[in-house]
């Protein structure tokens, strides 16, 4: 499984960004895709989550200001961040839970990280 983040830089407070991670799952079943982020010195946190069922799942610090999505045909996922705030700057990841098999088994694969710089 390997996925293959985009975006991410600088944006001033108030602005967006969106972020892109594509996913090559082979034959492994995606169950769900999202994003997370790790500020510096502190441990990393979920972001957002998209199903495969297509059921979300924000944290309440960006609830209202993102949105996840995913285009099923490209299997990416995308973080769209509207009123940004200097408290949103961190690395983001986007992150894979699948399965192979036996359903009931959950591996986890991440992106590689992109900075997201909020100035004030």
């Amino acid at each position: 499984v390997q996925l293959q983040a985009s975006g991410g830089g600088t944006a001033q407070t108030g602005g967006s960004m969106r972020l892109s991670c594509s996913v090559s799952a082979g034959t492994f079943t995606i169950n769900a895709m999202g994003w997370y982020r790790q500020p510096s010195g502190n441990p990393r946190e979920m972001v957002a989550q998209l199903t495969a069922d297509g059921s979300s799942n924000y944290a309440a610090a960006v609830k209202g200001r993102f949105t996840i999505a995913r285009d099923n045909a490209k299997d990416t996922v995308f973080l769209q961040m509207d009123s940004l705030k200097p408290e949103d700057t961190a690395v983001y990841y986007c992150n894979a839970d699948v399965s192979k098999i036996d359903p009931t088994n959950h591996y986890h694969y991440w992106g590689q990280g992109s900075q997201v710089t909020v100035s004030s």
